[in-house]
């Protein structure tokens, strides 16, 4: 096989795996090119694995970039939330990302867009740079621990410890959707037109008592500048900005990353996302994405690339 076959035999594997790493797809598709760059320049003669040091140069060149733009993300105004991979407003209800390449079905379909969801990427944030990578190699891209330890240069205990940890942390914090899709999307949907119409006393019913919302605007667009904690400072939030509400604002359900969200428009501009998590028919987490700059990268492509 020619090595530019080797390589395109694996790119989406490690887009996916670099999406995953950076929460961000303009860097993960750089990471990915690098990969390339160095692919094209090793001597392919020498190289028996050709997944296996494809793997390696992406998820090192993942991390040292992870490290980088954690320091950048220290004097980021306000909480960071990952970036977007796409959009869709016209998915319909049941849309779960069923247009995946060899997709076996619904389920499996639901399982590989919780893990590129925006609340469980920003879950992920929790965890240091090389113990990210061992849990998405392990976890999401079924590594054995021989092959992280290599790729990380780490003993295998160790890095049997690095996942345990992050399995922990993760549990800790990892946002439940609801057991049924349809019907996370449908409370979704009441907390859009709640949220919409300023009606308060209906936001706080359909918010867990101790719902977080988390708000990225960047310093760009308004934003909570740190997470807002308990249901009745959330509703009380959303029943303000609809007292000033702006009309030319266009409020409309759809699909980012796989999962349902609530899009919002400005002369046909997307200027804001919220996804949400939910336990026992209630929201317990919001997570809304309002940064000019992480909003013009989406589109409506079902993003197979990144399963």
């Amino acid at each position: 096989m020619e090595p530019v076959d080797h390589f395109h035999r694996h790119q989406q594997r490690l887009l996916a795996l670099a999406y995953r790493l950076l929460g961000s797809r303009a860097d993960a598709e750089d990471v990915v090119q690098e990969t390339w760059l160095r692919w094209h320049r090793a001597d392919q003669a020498a190289i028996a694995d050709p997944e296996a040091w494809l793997v390696t140069a992406a998820t090192r060149l993942g991390i040292d970039r992870l490290r980088a733009a954690r320091r950048r993300r220290e004097a980021y105004p306000g909480p960071w939330l990952p970036e977007p991979a796409w959009v869709d407003p016209d998915a319909p209800a049941t849309a779960m990302a069923e247009t995946a390449d060899e997709a076996p079905g619904p389920a499996w379909a639901l399982e590989r867009a919780e893990e590129v969801s925006l609340a469980f990427l920003a879950v992920l944030e929790r965890l240091a740079p090389e113990e990210r990578a061992a849990f998405l190699l392990r976890e999401v891209f079924e590594h054995d621990y021989a092959a992280i330890a290599a790729l990380l240069e780490r003993s295998e205990a160790a890095c049997r410890q690095m996942v345990h940890r992050a399995r922990v942390r993760i549990a800790e914090a990892r946002p439940r959707f609801g057991v049924d899709p349809r019907k996370h999307r449908v409370l979704l949907e009441k907390f859009m037109h709640a949220a919409r119409e300023g009606d308060r006393d209906a936001l706080q019913a359909l918010l867990h008592a101790d719902a977080q919302l988390v708000s990225d605007g960047g310093g760009k667009a308004l934003a909570a500048i740190r997470p807002l904690l308990g249901a009745e400072r959330i509703a009380r939030l959303f029943w303000a900005g609809a007292r000033r509400r702006d009309p030319a604002v266009r409020w409309q359900l759809g699909m980012a990353n796989g999962q349902p969200a609530i899009l919002r428009y400005r002369e046909g501009r997307l200027v804001g996302i919220t996804v949400a998590a939910s336990e026992g028919g209630r929201i317990t987490a919001l997570y809304t994405v309002a940064n000019p700059d992480k909003l013009a990268v989406t589109n409506a492509s079902p993003g197979a690339s990144l399963w």
